[in-house]
């Protein structure tokens, strides 16, 4: 049975992670808006802690938190000025955006209920040490992620590439 204050510590984190989400999209300042996503990715990351998972929320800090969002400022800052503000959507756009929400809440929502049975009889956990990780990160085999750890590593790659080339086009 979990504490009350892990319940409450819980919700505390659940609803930031929504507020600074909706913050995030719907703010019309570019750089406020990758702020608030800076704030999402922390409380992500902090509810990885509250389950013990301390190697996907220290990822979750370093890489996301840490690189992605530093990234995307970078970017905000090399091809806007910081303080502009982003143009109002037409209704159809609104429409549109508002429409593909509520179909991914639809699967989203048939996705958790479809695994209610599996919740609530959970398999036994077993404890996996850094070396397992390592190797299923790293390895080439069968459910190995070397080659997508390639794929990604030369999509960045190409993302900064393509950073330069704007900035040095202003």
């Amino acid at each position: 049975m979990e504490s009350v204050g892990s319940i409450i510590m819980y919700v505390i984190i659940v609803l930031s992670i929504v507020i600074f989400s909706i913050l995030a999209v719907t703010t019309r300042k570019i750089l406020r808006a990758a702020t608030y996503l800076l704030f999402t990715l922390f409380a992500t990351a902090a509810i990885y802690f509250q389950l013990d998972y301390e190697f996907l929320g220290a990822v979750q800090i370093a890489v996301y938190a840490g690189g992605i969002v530093v990234l995307f400022v970078f970017s905000i800052l090399l091809t806007s000025r910081p303080g502009d503000n982003s143009e109002k959507l037409a209704s159809k756009q609104k429409t549109l955006g508002l429409t593909g929400a509520a179909a991914m809440l639809l699967v989203a929502g048939y996705s958790l209920i479809s695994r209610i049975e599996f919740l609530v009889d959970r398999p036994e956990m077993q404890s996996i040490d850094m070396q397992q990780v390592g190797e299923t990160l790293m390895g080439t085999g069968h459910f190995q992620y070397l080659l997508p750890f390639e794929a990604i590593s030369v999509l960045l790659l190409a993302c900064i590439i393509g950073g330069v080339v704007v900035a040095r086009k202003n």
